[in-house]
């Protein structure tokens, strides 16, 4: 995960699809803690992960902050990895990252029916350097894919502009965001 760490500190331009969870740049604390406890047991593990995703969302917000392109899989916001209070907490956060200049935020909301990303949550990472390709991270549990062949890549890069034409907009996921937290603490 360093390089990869490495490559996003790197990057200009940040898309990512998720389709189980909110973004690890995107994640409050707590609701980062339980996605890693999914996963790993040992609490000195987990502190240590959500330490790095907390270190890693400072990227949003710095002097050369990349341009991040989210679009989030409407089940991962209904769907929380704890207890309601925390998926409010989360989605109040979205909201606050959704007013940065540089975050743009989509969500692919059940009224849209199925979409063309089917294949499941991955990462276009674009870099200043013209030279650098781009690169497709896709996380599995044992590790991690790298794709830098270009037609891999503009297999992903295609799919990724068929999914955005598809959903909503940009400039609806603020009240998108504001509906389902009130349909969370409806439910809670």
């Amino acid at each position: 995960f360093e390089t990869y760490v490495a490559m996003e500190h790197a990057a200009s331009v940040i898309r990512t699809y998720e389709v189980q969870f909110v973004p690890g740049l995107l994640q409050t604390d707590e609701y980062a803690r339980s996605v890693v406890r999914l996963v790993h047991s040992d609490p000195e593990e987990v502190e240590r992960r959500v330490d790095l995703r907390r270190r890693r969302q400072e990227l949003l917000t710095s002097a050369n902050a990349p341009q991040l392109w989210a679009v989030i899989d409407e089940a991962a916001l209904h769907r929380s990895p704890a207890d309601g209070g925390l998926c409010r907490a989360q989605l109040k956060l979205l909201l606050e990252f959704n007013e940065l200049p540089n975050v743009s935020l989509q969500i692919a909301t059940f009224g849209r029916g199925v979409h063309p990303a089917t294949c499941g949550s991955f990462t276009i990472l674009r870099f200043p350097v013209q030279d650098l390709p781009d690169v497709v991270y896709l996380e599995h549990l044992n590790g991690a894919l790298y794709l830098d062949k270009a037609s891999e890549v503009e297999d992903y890069v295609d799919m990724w502009h068929r999914l955005c034409t598809r959903i909503d907009p940009p400039e609806t996921s603020g009240s998108t965001l504001e509906r389902i937290r009130a349909e969370v603490c409806a439910a809670s």
